[in-house]
């Protein structure tokens, strides 16, 4: 369903929406009001570091904007051109060598040097480290399908994109260093300028003091650190880069930038560029700052420091929509982002799809899945949840997918490999997870006399069902146990399932995970257990 065709229906829900995609297409329509109901373009823009490879942020940044973006167009039936731009520091100076790479003492030479000088330690077509990560990040991006456009920051300040607004930034120099002078150390405050000139002798992005200034000739004059002469060069055509923050500011002014959203450490950072982009004769973006993933342990995830989850460990064991799904939901919260975060948001993704068909207009455009696929939403039957794959894998003992799938075509008969192609998806991915991750922790117990009792009596109650009881009729029978025999709670009689039985704390709803399995097989995994060989 396109923007243009939504049915009036829709469109009022939209309007009034608290889905968060809509409140930030919101202020992008106010901004338009602002500005007297000018049509041009609204620009998205989200930012990369060639210093490294994508990572989980670079597609959650791109995710969310896509999400406000679609919000936007919904809201003014296509009638405002829009367009997102992916932009690339690449002319930022490479600070360290990387440890993962190959030839690390050829790039010690070019420390320093923006990273579009800097051969690619990989050898690869690109010629430059720089370059070669800026293929991989639009490579990164064709891969989930974004529609956006790439910029270059190399490219932008070569080619003279950037002039116009980098002799306002010379006009108007002191009032970015009152600015910015207040937030530095006393030794930095002596030393900073807006501009950081590329060194003709070597290369080099230099972070050195403004000597002189010719907002006329466009010119800063500066002494070079190794030979103490004083050197001038024009701040047009890729002579000088800006430091990030007035770099930040000069994008947003010189490309008219509408909307950037930012994590939760750049407030600071988003406010002092906003100024500067004042100082310029801009006006600052609309967006948002989001907040930080946490690792397991529950501390902010840094990329320096490898911990937390990488986007190739995330689509090793589900899908890229189950990880659109995590970003989409509450994107102002921290939230951990570690392995055992994905089996909930695999099973979440597919219980929002299920609901959405059957669901009111106003309804449809607050489940995340009419966001994560821009209002086209697929069609797809899972009758099985992730959770229960995983138990299924830890209770059969195998991890061939051809035995899972015998179970599968019992339980839900028709379903095949064939005509459930993201089941069988789903059934590669968990096997995938139980070898790495719950195989590892598995921990049976032997039974209480107390839950001897319950198991004894729960297997006698299964033998009375046909062959064929719904998961529901074997739920029932499970809570008429619990509640026969001398539990505290419920919950405790289920925790005791799963540990005694699955050898784990929790696991899906049993009476699906007993129809799924097998009433025969099943009450052949609790002879075991009566009689101590799980345990053992």
């Amino acid at each position: 369903m396109s923007a243009q065709s939504l049915p009036e229906e829709w469109l009022a829900a939209a309007q009034v929406s608290k889905a968060w995609p809509f409140e930030e297409a919101r202020k992008l329509i106010d901004r338009l009001e602002k500005r007297g109901g000018d049509k041009r373009e609204i620009l998205f823009e989200t930012g990369y570091g060639p210093s490294g490879l994508p990572h989980i942020g670079t597609f959650g940044e791109v995710a969310r904007t896509t999400m406000v973006r679609h919000a936007f167009r919904v809201l003014t039936k296509d009638s405002v051109p829009t367009r997102l731009l992916c932009f690339s520091d690449d002319m930022d100076g490479l600070r360290k060598v990387p440890e993962n790479v190959p030839n690390r003492e050829m790039m010690e030479a070019h420390l320093g040097k923006p990273l579009t000088e800097v051969p690619d330690p990989f050898g690869s077509e690109h010629g430059s480290f720089g370059r070669a990560n800026n293929a991989r990040l639009r490579a990164f991006l064709d891969t989930f399908g974004f529609e956006y456009e790439f910029a270059s920051a190399t490219d932008y300040y070569k080619s003279g994109r950037f002039d116009e607004t980098l002799l306002k930034m010379l006009a108007v120099y002191e009032k970015v260093r009152a600015i910015i002078l207040p937030t530095l150390g006393e030794e930095r405050r002596a030393t900073y300028s807006p501009f950081l000139p590329i060194c003709p002798r070597t290369g080099i992005v230099l972070q050195v003091p403004t000597i002189a200034r010719d907002p006329e000739a466009g010119t800063i004059t500066y002494l070079d650190p190794e030979t103490n002469e004083e050197v001038t060069v024009g701040v047009t055509g890729g002579q000088v880069k800006c430091q990030w923050k007035a770099d930040w500011a000069l994008r947003w002014t010189a490309l008219g930038v509408d909307y950037e959203m930012a994590g939760k450490d750049l407030i600071d950072s988003v406010r002092l560029s906003s100024q500067i982009c004042r100082a310029l004769g801009g006006n600052p973006p609309e967006g948002f700052n989001y907040e930080l993933f946490l690792d397991e342990n529950g501390e902010k995830i840094s990329k320096s420091r490898g911990n937390g989850l990488t986007i190739d460990e995330w689509l090793a064991y589900a899908s890229p929509e189950s990880l659109a799904l995590y970003m989409f939901q509450k994107p102002r919260s921290a939230k951990r982002l570690y392995f055992d975060v994905i089996p909930r948001a695999v099973d979440e993704y597919f219980s929002h799809l299920a609901a959405y068909d059957a669901q009111a207009p106003e309804q449809k455009i607050v489940n995340p899945v009419w966001h994560i696929h821009s209002g086209k939403p697929p069609e797809v039957e899972m009758p099985v949840s992730f959770a229960m794959l995983l138990n299924l894998v830890s209770a059969s003992n195998s991890e061939d997918a051809r035995v899972l799938w015998g179970f599968i075509s019992r339980y839900a008969p028709g379903a095949s490999a064939e005509s459930h192609p993201a089941l069988n998806e789903l059934v590669g991915y968990a096997i995938r997870y139980y070898n790495d991750f719950v195989k590892p922790t598995k921990s049976f117990r032997a039974p209480t006399d107390t839950e001897k009792a319950a198991l004894a009596d729960l297997d006698q109650r299964l033998a009375a069902l046909p062959d064929n009881a719904s998961g529901e009729e074997i739920q029932n029978e499970v809570y008429a146990v619990g509640k026969a025999h001398d539990f505290g709670n419920l919950r405790d009689w289920f925790q005791a399932l799963y540990q005694v039985l699955l050898g784990q704390d929790q696991g899906p709803r049993f009476g699906s995970f007993v129809a799924l399995y097998g009433i025969g097989e099943t009450r052949a995994l609790i002879a075991k257990a009566l009689e101590g060989e799980l345990a053992a």
